[in-house]
């Protein structure tokens, strides 16, 4: 299994919005990098939920139900997306500046690479972040 994290305008689409509607696919992604990551998810990874702009926190835990397929939005056909279904809300959410004062947490894709919208997570990284949201691994 793979771990993930999935980036969103929390005004765009919410952790409310994605547990309200259960089963939604992941789509809108228009960055290649962001495209590969979500090429290379099998059904049954995780991933954290995290909400970005203002918010910049993980706010739950999500996991992949269908593999990549074609983007309808997307009208060039270049990119695809993937379904994730809502699994449950972490009982501490854990913001952005935490996670960049957590040494063990400092090659985490989220601090290198924090423009991406869909990115790797590490199984160790997962671990960190799954004792500092109050969850189980």
């Amino acid at each position: 299994m793979k771990y993930w994290l999935f980036k969103s305008e929390p005004g765009a689409w919410s952790w409310e919005d994605q547990t309200k509607k259960g089963v939604e696919h992941w789509d809108g992604v228009r960055n290649y990098q962001a495209n590969n990551n979500m090429k290379a998810m099998k059904k049954g990874d995780k991933g954290f939920f995290y909400h970005s702009v203002n918010e910049k926190r993980i706010v739950g835990v999500v996991q992949v139900v269908k593999e990549h397929y074609p983007d309808h939005t997307d009208k060039t056909g270049r990119f695809g997306m993937v379904d994730v279904r809502a699994l449950y809300p972490v009982k501490t959410p854990v913001t952005l500046s935490e996670i960049k004062e957590e040494p063990r947490l400092s090659n985490l894709a989220l601090v290198k690479q924090s423009r991406l919208s869909v990115v790797p997570v590490g199984a160790d990284e997962w671990t960190v972040l799954c004792q500092m949201c109050g969850i189980d691994p």
